[in-house]
């Protein structure tokens, strides 16, 4: 007699309905089991199953059976879940169900969550961006180029009034915002409120001086009643902008957020610190390309998705992919057939982040892979300039204006000193 039912999720050839959530694994069983009864127990543990056969299964439960509808001899498996089995616009209830126990089953050595699909009704539960691309470059009213940010480097360890002079001269250099850093909150060297007077005096006194619309990207990740007090101090600075590290901070905390932010008028950027524990891999845990798409349904403005000439680790083909996702109305993914068709129902697009070892003599390359539809975020690239942050900020936007007026770098830098200091001491080299 058999206690084990897995194998009545797998029904291979069904045809998935528009209202189901569809998710996209590449499995790997552990030894002993089959890659059937490795997307059975997927498909079970992560609906209404458990290990043995129950004697509580009622029929109106049965239909809440996800089922594997593709189990193909390369691993790829493709379950459907009825909409009924998630609650409508929550992320964590999400991560939960179909992100969660099914890591840890001994029967599946490695297991990488590729895409999901989520059906109008479950998009339309979510607001999305409050600002998108549009909302944002209308807060800065730059348009026609990239959005320009910068960390002041080192990125911790300054006092505030070190800080904020280093975000006078990143912007008054000519980069529109300055950003903190992934792991710069608030330390007993640069408490958040001084810091947040001495960015604000900065922003104030290089809006005059340049004439233009400059922000901060404020780091405000916490406990999430003191992210919110932080936002509503950035806010009654007149402040457009704050930054969340929306992996440690969590979903949950991220939704909120999302509410407060709207209610203020601030735009939320995302850092993405500690993907790559669970995106790295090639065989196991989830894609970045997922990540950025559930980020769009919670509502972030701009998040980091990598570049094609950075430090960071990236597969150009999946950054092509993950760009589209998020700002695309609808996605097609052609012939890639581990992820899907996703329509997003009027949910604003998000606005890409390119960083990571960024510098002037890499842009026109990074340009033309990412388009100017980007944010690109150079750290090292403007604080590491020989002459200043000033001129590295300089150097930035006379490489901009060299790349769209079809000038090369080297030809610009002739009659533009802070470019040639930039390129004599970086050329175009990609930092690893």
């Amino acid at each position: 007699m058999s206690f084990e039912w897995y194998d009545e999720f797998v029904k291979i050839g069904y045809t998935p309905s528009e209202n189901e959530i569809l998710v996209s694994f590449m499995v790997k069983p552990a030894p002993g089991t089959s890659l059937k009864g490795a997307a059975g127990r997927i498909a079970s543990e992560s609906s209404i199953g458990t290990w043995t056969t129950l004697s509580t299964l009622k029929p109106h439960i049965r239909k809440l059976m996800a089922k594997a509808y593709l189990v193909r001899e390369d691993g790829l498996v493709k379950v459907a879940y009825p909409i009924e089995l998630f609650e409508l616009g929550s992320i964590p209830q999400l991560f939960s169900s179909v992100l969660g126990n099914i890591f840890g089953m001994r029967a599946i050595d490695r297991l990488r969550v590729l895409d999901i699909r989520f059906p109008k009704e479950y998009v339309k539960s979510f607001k999305g961006p409050a600002f998108g691309i549009k909302g944002v470059r209308d807060k800065l009213k730059v348009y026609g180029r990239p959005v320009l940010a910068t960390v002041p480097k080192p990125k911790v360890g300054m006092t505030p009034d070190e800080y904020g002079e280093a975000a006078y001269e990143i912007l008054a250099g000519g980069m529109d915002l300055v950003k903190d850093d992934e792991n710069l909150t608030s330390m007993s060297f640069c408490k958040f409120e001084d810091r947040a007077k001495a960015v604000m005096k900065a922003i104030d006194k290089a809006e005059k001086e340049t004439g233009e619309r400059k922000g901060w990207l404020a780091n405000i990740t916490a406990e999430t009643e003191e992210m919110l007090r932080r936002l509503k101090l950035i806010a009654d600075y007149g402040n457009g902008f704050v930054m969340v590290d929306i992996l440690t901070a969590g979903f949950a905390a991220l939704q909120t957020v999302r509410e407060a932010a709207e209610e203020h008028g601030i735009a939320i950027h995302a850092h993405r610190a500690f993907h790559a524990a669970f995106t790295r891999l090639p065989d196991h845990g989830m894609t970045m390309y997922l990540l950025a798409k559930i980020a769009r349904l919670a509502g972030v403005d701009h998040i980091h998705i990598g570049t094609n000439v950075g430090k960071m680790e990236t597969d150009l083909k999946e950054l092509r992919a993950t760009e589209k996702v998020i700002t695309e109305d609808t996605f097609d993914p052609g012939d890639d057939e581990t992820k899907f068709r996703q329509d997003w129902y009027g949910l604003k697009p998000v606005f890409p982040v390119a960083s990571g070892g960024l510098h002037p003599g890499v842009l026109p390359e990074l340009i033309d892979f990412m388009g100017s539809d980007i944010i690109i975020q150079v750290g090292g690239g403007v604080t590491g300039h020989p002459s200043g942050p000033m001129a590295g900020g300089k150097a930035v936007r006379q490489a901009l204006e060299a790349y769209y007026s079809g000038v090369p770098l080297e030809e610009y830098a002739e009659t533009h000193k802070e470019l040639k200091e930039a390129l004599i001491k970086w050329g175009k080299i990609r930092p690893k």
